[in-house]
């Protein structure tokens, strides 16, 4: 059973190629011997629809215990509409249900059932949108490295498709000011910038203590990642935008990144998050969860290549709103409970006015 949920923002937010000022969360249940499990995703209320219309029926009446067959059996069912984009997303928010039920029917926290090889899941602070003044900018900033202890944290630039990039300078050294020197400064440009910019801008970051530079150009231009990558010192990344395994594939040959990012409500879930570590692992690489962190942070557990996990200012209000349970980031990591499945419990009564479907 699928239901959607659209939630507003508590500013406006904006990044390099985007301005939004509300999130949809698509929720999904399923259930077996008295569990239910649950996942979801952030998308189109479309996502909901292709859970009801095309994937419950195909598991439905699987055994709960078998997460591949059913995972496989739902690929198979994508084929004629096309798994990247909306389907994606609907099967991934599906195969992280299934995996929540099966922890649940046995009786076990998820981590410990995908084999967790860390005890903790480092984060870093994300927000810091480009429609941010200075004021609310410092604000965010302050929370995450002040209050929380949280030792690194990322802001947008590419402001207005790379066209302010006198701006952008402002809002990173703006950023460091904020955070002093300790404190690891990431950036993320959203695909704003043309391939000469973005070598332009970054080799300023040395100066000013930028270490992370997340898709300065396209994230589907692997020569041009690639291009930047060799002429900067800082890591380049990018991937939140893979929806399959192939994807990953294409951007590890390319050489174009120095961290993988994957998002398991995009890339076919959990299932599909795993084996896109273990590809990333032979190639040399690490791995770094994109948003939804509560959906993360028991698959990063079982990444023995894993950097870090996004903890996205966005993301993070929504599933304190709608979920009992979660986690508390302090120092900068998050921690395990011995709660079964994904620790997590729906809240209904705090997102039915919210519900669009």
């Amino acid at each position: 059973m699928a239901s959607a949920y659209t939630i507003p923002t508590d500013a406006a937010e904006a990044d390099g190629t985007f301005a939004w000022d509300s999130t949809t969360l698509v929720f999904v249940q399923v259930q077996a011997a008295g569990c239910t499990g649950t996942g979801w995703t952030y998308g189109s209320v479309a996502c909901a629809a292709v859970v009801d219309h095309d994937l419950a029926s195909v598991v439905c009446g699987r055994d709960a215990m078998d997460v591949a067959g059913s995972w496989t059996a739902m690929v198979v069912a994508l084929r004629n509409i096309g798994r990247p984009g909306v389907a994606g997303m609907a099967l991934s928010a599906v195969d992280c249900a299934l995996w929540d039920l099966k922890a649940r029917l046995l009786d076990l926290p998820l981590h410990l059932l995908l084999g967790a090889v860390h005890d903790q899941v480092p984060v870093y602070g994300s927000g810091g949108f480009t429609s941010y003044d200075d004021a609310q900018l410092s604000h965010q900033l302050n929370g995450w490295v002040v209050d929380q202890r949280i030792p690194r944290v990322k802001i947008k630039i590419g402001e207005s498709r790379g066209t302010c990039t006198d701006r952008d300078l402002h809002r990173i050294k703006k950023a460091r000011e904020i955070i002093g020197p300790a404190t690891e400064l990431y950036v993320d440009a959203n695909g704003g910038y043309t391939v000469g910019q973005a070598v332009r801008i970054g080799e300023q970051f040395d100066e000013l203590g930028v270490t992370w530079f997340e898709e300065p150009v396209s994230s589907d231009d692997l020569d041009g990642l690639r291009h930047v990558r060799s002429r900067l010192s800082c890591d380049v990344t990018a991937g939140e935008y893979g929806y399959d395994l192939v994807y990953f594939d294409r951007m590890c040959r390319a050489e174009a990144v120095d961290c993988v990012q994957v998002d398991v409500t995009r890339c076919g879930g959990i299932t599909e998050l795993l084996r896109i570590a273990a590809l990333a692992a032979a190639r040399g690489l690490q791995v770094s969860g994109h948003c939804a962190p509560h959906q993360h942070v028991a698959a990063l557990a079982a990444v023995p290549n894993l950097r870090h996990l996004e903890w996205f200012h966005d993301h993070v209000r929504i599933e304190q709103l709608v979920f009992d349970g979660t986690a508390d980031p302090a120092g900068g990591a998050i921690r395990f409970n011995a709660a079964p499945g994904h620790g997590l419990t729906w809240r209904p009564s705090a997102a039915e006015p919210f519900r669009v479907r």
